[in-house]
Order: C-alpha cells, then structure tokens, then sequence
C-alpha cells in the first residue's frame, strides 16, 4: 500500500548530497518509492518530487505536473516515474521563471531553466525512454534533476531581489502587474 512520505526541509544534509544510481529499477523497493512518491507530491500540491526529498538518495524523480493549489496553471500530465535521468541536449535559450520547492516551503525565486531539453530516462517498467520536453515540464524535469546532484532552487536564484514569499507568489497570480522584474 503507498502512503506519504514525511519530507526534509532545507537544511537536512541529505538535500546536498548526490544522490546514488539506481541499479535495479523493478526492486520492490524501488517499486514502492515510486508509489510513494507520487502519493506525497499529490498531497503536497507539488508538480515533482525527487527520491532525496524524503530521505531516499536514488537518482530518481517523479514529474506530475497538473493544476493546483501552489500551480493552478500548470499542464496536465500523468505522474510520471523518471529513474537515471540524464539531459541529453537542451535549447540556448533560458526563460526565467517563479519556483517554489516542497523543501523549501514558503518561498519562491526566479529561476533561468533551458526552455526545452532533450532527456532519457528509465520508466518503472525498465524500460529506456527518450523525449523533449519544453517550457513548463521542462522546468519541473531541470528542478528535480538539481535535486539528485544536491542542487536546490535557490541555488540558482540570480539576484536575491528575486526572491519572493508564497504569499506574495500567489497574490501575483491574482494580479500580475505585482511580477518583479
């Protein structure tokens, strides 16, 4: 049975470190990881959540992005298990962009991610998989892949004027004009 998973918050050495290969995708355990995964960052309203976030170091991710709470503009996707990522390739351009992090909660910072990327992947199922993502997705995939090399978000905030409250977050999506720039 999945059940949620209690998840660090900033400052837990874990979130630093690189997070381990995952040697046998079909492992019960992993199995299990995966669908506890997607239980807690359906909970949480997050749009990702990766394996290091709740005390599991494997190179593993879920992408599940769909509108709520924290991202009522987000694209519907199924949650989707992401087992040794990689980026194969990515555009030249970056767009700046709000994220927020379920380990950093309260919070939000602009953050420049590549717009699109090339990415593979091993499903659940074990299988290789290959496919571009763009814009919001690729966003989500470049934030939980900074969390298997110990990377969070507000390592690559720019300028600390960049960096906003929930609050203030959500207030901007009732009323745009507030965006900083």
């Amino acid at each position: 049975m999945s059940e949620l998973i209690q998840i660090l918050q900033l400052g837990d050495p874990i979130l630093r470190q690189p997070a381990t290969w995952v040697e046998n995708t079909q492992d019960e355990s992993i199995q299990k990881l995966i669908d506890d995964l997607t239980v807690t960052v359906s909970q949480a309203n997050g749009v990702g959540i990766a394996a290091p976030q709740v005390s599991a170091s494997y190179r593993l991710f879920i992408v599940a992005s769909r509108p709520n709470l924290r991202y009522p503009h987000a694209p519907l996707m199924e949650p989707t298990a992401m087992i040794n990522p990689s980026i194969i390739a990515h555009s030249a351009e970056m767009i700046p962009g709000w994220e927020g992090c379920l380990s950093v909660p309260g919070l939000r910072g602009l953050v420049p991610r590549y717009q699109a990327i090339e990415v593979s992947y091993t499903d659940r199922n074990g299988k290789l998989q290959k496919q571009e993502l763009t814009d919001f997705v690729a966003r989500i995939f470049q934030h939980e892949y900074d969390h298997l090399d110990g990377v969070l978000f507000i390592d690559r905030i720019e300028n600390l004027l960049n960096i906003i409250t929930e609050e203030k977050y959500q207030k901007m999506l009732i009323n745009p004009a507030d965006i900083i720039n």
